[in-house]
């Protein structure tokens, strides 16, 4: 079984600069894997993706240097084995509350005794159809679990899902954060940004991994100065948005096109 160099470098506490795929398109995912990111996420919860197109995406981008990470729509266990076969190494799962939560979906990315995964390694992507022949006996260790916290509650817990053994990495998401502590739309509310410097700080003590998705490259390396591990700092619909309405407005008629104040900053 190939090693899992992204779990690896966040063991070492190196600092994992990434990209957020939420295009859907195995064509894009292989433009953006050429510009050299750490880890690439391939997004399943706010994307248009199933099983089929992340499929499409992890062999797109496999033959350069960055790590894919896939986050699944939900921690179902029968979804995260469908991942896990595909070839995800790395999974990312939204709207963990709970230490319980947490638990649960630990034990559906392990083979027994450590977890409930199913063994169909011998068909599956992930073992190379059975190319491999100790993938059973090595994928516990090397698969790589970071959940996200995202809500008032999982703040309340955090600690205790921190504490869970099998959990990499929690990574912090601003926009459902803000929406939980009443400001929706504006991650950048004094409270808001309060409680994720408050939260990253608490995971990095934890000696968890801390990750965050942030498109201000100031706040990126802010957040990198407090110890997070992995950082987002984009996402390619968002680049391709704002690089095609600049060029546009370069132009007349344009007037009128400019779209409405989103939520700056935000996470999804």
């Amino acid at each position: 079984m190939h090693a899992n160099p992204f779990k690896a470098a966040l063991a070492r506490r190196e600092a994992q600069i990434g990209l957020w795929l939420s295009l859907a398109n195995p064509y894009t995912a292989e433009l953006c894997a050429t510009a050299g990111f750490d880890w690439l996420l391939i997004d399943g919860e706010h994307a248009p993706n199933d099983v089929r197109s992340l499929l499409a995406q992890l062999q797109a981008v496999a033959p350069y240097r960055s790590h894919p990470i896939v986050r699944a729509v939900v921690g179902d266990t029968a979804l995260i084995k469908q991942l896990l076969d595909i070839g995800a190494q790395t999974l990312l799962v939204p709207m963990v509350d709970t230490a319980e939560q947490a638990r649960q979906i630990v034990a559906a990315t392990r083979y027994p005794p450590e977890g409930v995964r199913g063994d169909g390694s011998a068909i599956a992507r992930a073992s190379r159809w059975g190319l491999l022949p100790d993938y059973v006996e090595r994928a516990n260790g090397e698969v790589c679990l970071l959940v996200q916290a995202e809500t008032r509650r999982a703040l309340e817990n955090l600690d205790e899902i921190c504490a869970i053994d099998g959990v990499d990495g929690v990574f912090v998401g601003p926009a459902d954060l803000a929406a939980s502590l009443g400001h929706r739309n504006n991650a950048g509310h004094p409270e808001v940004q309060t409680a994720i410097d408050g939260a990253l700080r608490r995971i990095v003590s934890s000696g968890k991994a801390a990750g965050i998705l942030t498109s201000d490259v100031d706040a990126a390396r802010r957040y990198i100065d407090m110890g997070c591990t992995f950082v987002a700092v984009g996402l390619d619909a968002r680049l391709l948005a704002q690089a095609t309405r600049t060029l546009r407005a370069q132009f007349p008629g344009a007037e009128g096109l400019a779209p409405a104040a989103g939520n700056k900053g935000a996470v999804y």
